[in-house]
């Protein structure tokens, strides 16, 4: 019996295989060039997801902004991709949203309107990274885009090498700050044949530019402008001749020193909570990988 023009081969007569029809349009649902560009965007979208946990929604309309009870806001969060970590609104009326896995991450970042509000979901600009510390002598003359290249599969997406300002002088030091992607820092990371250690970086206590006290900057600050000099609030620190006073710890020195004691303190302080942080993601990495999965069996 003759075939139909676009009809396939019977399989299992006469032991037949089935063949495809060389006239058959196989591109009715789609062209490979726009397939092809799905995938892409899909496999970027599953790449950002994996590392980024905290998000930002915003409304589209900035003039009316999310005007929902937190109710409202809880049960919509809730259908889009289940209760998050941790939910904030933040004083520009957007939400910050921490998330428990990648899936979850990749619902919210999917999403297009919350209440049937259009809204914009980004990661956000610097909580989804962490960074850490190494110190190599054989990575001293090397160049930071090219310690970037070789360190890029290990998720480092920053190099900056501390220096040391001596008078006029710039001494570049074994010393690397690595901005990792994703919030879990890695004990090491092999750079070449080199396996190095990874520590915490510890940044420097934060001092408000305007009042010069610790703990806020200058754009959240509702203190005096004072002088970093003298600690004065009638002018500005620019060519003060007056005797240095600190405005923190009231010692004859400037209040940017690093050899106040207020600054040690904040310094301190700093270590110890990303110590803590650090030991935490420690515990929770062990009993994800070692106690769960036995508590499973």
């Amino acid at each position: 019996m003759p075939r139909a023009g676009n009809c396939l081969s019977l399989v299992g007569l006469h032991g037949g295989r089935c063949r495809r029809d060389p006239n058959l349009n196989l591109h009715c649902m789609g062209s490979k060039k726009k397939s092809r560009q799905d995938s892409a965007s899909f496999t970027e979208l599953d790449r950002v997801a994996r590392y980024v946990r905290f998000l930002i929604i915003s409304a589209c309309d900035k003039e009316k902004g999310l005007c929902l009870s937190p109710f409202a806001v809880q049960k919509e969060l809730k259908s889009i991709g289940d209760d998050p970590k941790t939910v904030k609104k933040l004083k520009s009326g957007d939400l910050l949203i921490e998330t428990f896995s990648a899936i979850q991450t990749k619902s919210f970042l999917l999403a297009k309107t919350l209440a049937n509000i259009p809204i914009t979901v980004e990661p956000h600009r610097s909580l989804n990274s962490c960074r850490g510390v190494i110190s190599e002598i054989q990575l001293q003359n090397t160049p930071e885009n090219e310690i970037l290249e070789g360190l890029s599969d290990q998720n480092v997406i920053h190099v900056r090498r501390i220096i040391l300002r001596k008078s006029s002088d710039i001494i570049s030091t074994k010393h690397l700050i690595l901005t990792f992607s994703g919030t879990n820092l890695p004990d090491s990371i092999k750079a070449g044949y080199l396996r190095c250690k990874v520590r915490p970086y510890i940044p420097s206590p934060l001092r408000c530019f305007k009042c010069q006290k610790f703990g806020h900057s200058k754009a959240s600050c509702r203190g005096k402008q004072t002088c970093v000099h003298c600690s004065s609030l009638d002018h500005s620190d620019v060519n003060c001749i007056l005797e240095p006073k600190c405005s923190n710890c009231h010692q004859p020195h400037p209040s940017n020193s690093r050899s106040c004691p207020q600054w040690q303190i904040e310094k301190k302080y700093n270590r110890l909570k990303l110590k803590e942080i650090y030991l935490i993601q420690k515990l929770k990495n062990y009993l994800a990988c070692k106690v769960i999965p036995l508590m499973l069996r």
